[in-house]
């Protein structure tokens, strides 16, 4: 595949630096590039000198003296096995940085392995105990919420400096968006493409408007999606069965980044409630007409709350999805992708409910916190491998480099952070069930639900 090489330096930091003030992916984006264009000294050209005379020069500081970690082990923990399998370039760099560091600091690093279902459990009870089971944790930010207001996770300002790269250029690791007001989590610059994927031969197939055109031209709107979504569920065949569909999914995804798109939350990020909103009972209309009015969506399962829904798209008879870059390798088609369709209340900002978002966290109770982000932080202080962020993953995921481009630079990093599934007891899911399955009116179904998502949102305040 053709490499990026279209983009200018300037072009990628530029990106860069917006992705990282957005807050967005989970897998997000991020990094500024404050200097790094500075005009060099020109003393030697203009005849003049900026030494300052000897006895003026201020005394040298002492060089800090080398951190010995006495041999003990720094436990990173997740649910998947975090250290490099070094097979490819980027990631024996990564090793052999770690067995650096080992070197220099006296310590071994442990990845440690707990099933998901496990996880935090795990973490909350070892923290509680004030032995918590890993220096360095991975949780969904979501899922933070409770530890936070617990008080059992360190805010990153607890246990970084000054010097490091995340209160800095950002470039090696990055803060990530504040749970209530404050930043606790942090993670790599990395790429989230989560966005309407279509199957672009279908397209070709029934003569319709290509998304990507549609998006060009500034009319990617939700009566454009459904416009296309109707045109694209016909029984092609004549023998009275719909054999081509406009849409796939979960319904809860649904909601969640149609909402992003209309400006509205089931819960905003100060922990305020987004259910009630207008625009939120909007976008419910939006996503109830989709799969009990018009009809144009294919539900393989016979279950339209069926999570498992999320892979129906890759069967090639669907036109559209909101789905993930991790969910659509190994297509039968030839994928396509643009952001999320504008909704009437679009803040132009945001395409996605970052429903996943990951990040590392240091738990309450660490010793030698600082040293250890430190250490972490050092680790990912390796020569670039790609000529652009992503790049081995997004050409995986995609044929078409105007594909990749699109991902990059109008829906990277433009997730909008999605907290209700964190928030114990709110009930989204009863909420979506009788508005899918059970036909209930929106307006009445958010009445209905109203007093127990305050009362939760209540509790974890």
């Amino acid at each position: 595949m053709k490499k990026l090489k279209g983009l200018s330096i300037l072009f990628i930091a530029t990106m860069l630096v917006t992705t990282a003030c957005s807050g967005g992916n989970g897998n997000g984006n991020g990094g500024s590039n404050t200097g790094t264009n500075a005009p060099a000294n020109n003393a030697a050209n203009n005849g003049t000198t900026n030494e300052v005379p000897a006895d003026d020069k201020p005394a040298e500081e002492p060089a800090p003296a080398a951190v010995d970690l006495g041999g003990r082990t720094i436990k990173v923990a997740a649910w998947w096995d975090q250290k490099p399998a070094g097979n490819t370039a980027g990631e024996k760099a990564r090793l052999d940085k770690l067995a650096e560091l080992e070197k220099q600091y006296n310590f071994k690093f442990e990845f440690v392995n707990v099933p998901f279902e496990q996880y935090m459990d795990k973490v909350t009870t070892s923290t509680l105990a004030g032995e918590p089971f890993a220096d360095i944790a991975i949780m969904e930010l979501k899922r933070a919420i409770p530890l936070v207001k617990q008080g059992l996770i360190l805010p990153v300002s607890e246990f970084t400096s000054a010097t490091d790269d995340i209160n800095n250029e950002q470039k090696l690791i990055q803060k990530l968006p504040a749970i209530a007001g404050t930043e606790y989590a942090f993670g790599n610059p990395g790429v989230s493409v989560v966005g309407t994927y279509y199957n672009r031969d279908l397209v070709k197939k029934l003569g319709l408007e290509d998304p990507q055109a549609l998006y060009s031209a500034g009319q990617w709107t939700w009566d454009k999606f459904l416009e296309l979504a109707k045109a694209a569920t016909r029984d092609t065949d004549n023998d009275g069965k719909n054999d081509t569909f406009g849409y796939a999914g979960w319904p809860v995804d649904a909601a969640r980044h149609f909402g992003v798109t209309n400006n509205a939350m089931f819960v905003n990020e100060d922990l305020t409630m987004g259910m009630t909103d207008p625009k939120f009972a909007e976008t419910l209309e939006f996503v109830n007409r989709l799969y009990n009015v018009e009809n144009v969506v294919k539900v393989k399962s016979g279950n339209k709350m069926d999570w498992n829904e999320t892979n129906t798209f890759k069967d090639g008879d669907v036109l559209m999805s909101i789905n993930y870059d991790w969910n659509v390798a190994d297509l039968t088609f030839e994928v396509g992708v643009v952001p999320n369709p504008s909704g009437p209340n679009s803040d132009s900002k945001h395409t996605y409910a970052n429903t996943a978002q990951n990040g590392w966290f240091v738990l309450k109770g660490v010793k030698d916190a600082k040293t250890i982000y430190s250490i972490w932080e050092q680790s990912f202080d390796v020569p670039p491998t790609e000529e652009y962020l992503g790049q081995d993953w997004l050409e995986s995921r995609f044929k078409n480099q105007a594909d990749i481009d699109l991902a990059l630079k109008s829906v990277n990093g433009t997730g909008r952070l999605a907290i209700e599934e964190g928030i114990p007891d709110f009930p989204i899911f009863a909420v979506m069930d009788e508005i899918i399955l059970q036909n209930q009116s929106v307006s009445a179904t958010i009445e209905k639900h109203k007093a127990a998502a305050e009362a939760a949102l209540a509790k974890v305040k």
